[in-house]
């Protein structure tokens, strides 16, 4: 988990770095000593975690929360007052920690928020592994995530291939990459994205998924190996 330190206290955000690097699931993601700064480290970059303070100048750090919108990190209060528990668990937090931090309430608190993150990247994987719709000509047609063996970009449109036919799109390569799970899609050519366990066999530089053929670039080579289990 990727997380981010906000304290406008540099003791504080020392201590909680000193106690990042105990669990070793835990990546330091950045340190903020105010919630303005934070935000827009959270819009521009992803984040799972958030070890928040809550009394900051300007904006507290409840107000933060409030203002994510759809960015939705997890996050553990870590403040040296109690009066905010009630407000802060009303906004779902994962915990509530006063300071001193101790070891021991630490990690109990990350427990807590590892299960939480958990849940949420299994909604997530649940919801993108089934289907999408798109626009074949006049028709919006739900198309089952499964049935997609590879798509190719042609010019202003992408074709998605099935087992029987493909539907062309109006949309960039890019975009229809955003909408695909990328724990079963991987992009092996400027112009290709794959479904992994699609694949029949690998001949040099070429993919053969259904009987078509689909090139690898060499700057994608390295990402497909590793993606690979080849015995």
């Amino acid at each position: 988990m990727n997380c981010l330190i906000i304290d406008d206290n540099i003791i504080a955000r020392t201590t909680l770095k000193q106690l990042v690097k105990k669990d070793p699931d835990l990546i330091l993601a950045g340190e903020c000593a105010d919630a303005m700064e934070a935000y827009q480290k959270i819009m521009a970059e992803p984040v799972d975690l958030l070890l928040l303070d809550i009394e900051m100048e300007g904006m507290t750090g409840i107000e933060l929360v409030r203002s994510l919108g759809t960015k939705n990190p997890v996050i553990i209060f870590t403040t040296s007052k109690k009066d905010y528990a009630a407000e802060a668990f009303e906004l779902n937090v994962a915990d509530y920690i006063t300071k001193p931090v101790t070891t021991i309430r630490f990690l109990q608190a990350v427990g807590k928020a590892k299960e939480i993150f958990k849940s949420k990247k299994q909604e997530i994987r649940s919801e993108d592994d089934s289907f999408l719709f798109i626009r074949d000509s006049n028709i919006v047609r739900r198309l089952k995530i499964d049935d997609i063996l590879f798509a190719e970009a042609m010019g202003d449109y992408v074709k998605l291939y099935t087992s029987d036919k493909f539907y062309a799109i109006h949309s960039p390569l890019k975009e229809v990459e955003s909408k695909l799970p990328d724990t079963r899609f991987l992009r092996v050519h400027r112009s290709f994205i794959i479904q992994v366990g699609k694949i029949d066999t690998i001949e040099g530089g070429t993919l053969i998924i259904n009987k078509q053929m689909v090139p690898v670039a060499d700057t994608y080579r390295a990402a497909l190996n590793q993606r690979l289990k080849i015995l």
